[in-house]
């Protein structure tokens, strides 16, 4: 059984209804929360959804009051997407729509090709396959990212 952080359980009670209603195109959680829902031991601070621009756009129009338009993400240098960062009790939600990551070809989009569903207290949760999360997280390049794909590796 994983054990979730109590923000983490809230911040999908409280958001992932709400995605599977509102998004109209294939969606996943990524990064540390995919991580930790696949059952590797890692913190996540916050949860990150990868998006369409489209339902990106849709989100930041479902909550505007949740909105932190005061946010700017790190390394933009590397990664450029449609981004909104939310605020929920207990920790934020980042949406991603389009993520593209700078490598030596250029910007290239980040795709999943195959997603599993996660139980969360009742709800659905799409997460990227444990290979794939170890691909995207690799592809990122940064010490966090590796670290946790290490542990997904010995899951």
């Amino acid at each position: 059984m994983m054990q979730l952080s109590a923000a983490l359980r809230g911040v999908i009670a409280d958001s992932v209804p709400q995605l599977h209603a509102h998004c109209r195109d294939p969606w996943t959680v990524i990064g540390s929360a995919a991580a930790a829902l696949s059952g590797a031991a890692v913190q996540a601070a916050d949860l990150d959804l990868l998006t369409s621009v489209a339902d990106a756009q849709r989100l930041i129009a479902l909550w505007p009051a949740r909105l932190d338009s005061s946010y700017t993400p790190a390394s933009a240098d590397r990664f450029r997407s449609c981004f909104a960062r939310f605020q929920f009790p207990g920790m934020p939600l980042e949406v991603m729509g389009g993520l593209e990551l700078r490598g030596e070809h250029g910007w290239q989009a980040v795709r999943v090709h195959e997603i599993v569903h996660v139980n969360v207290a009742g709800i659905d949760v799409p997460i990227p396959a444990r290979d794939e999360q170890i691909h995207i997280l690799e592809s990122f390049g940064r010490p966090k990212d590796f670290a946790r794909a290490e542990l997904l590796r010995a899951l």
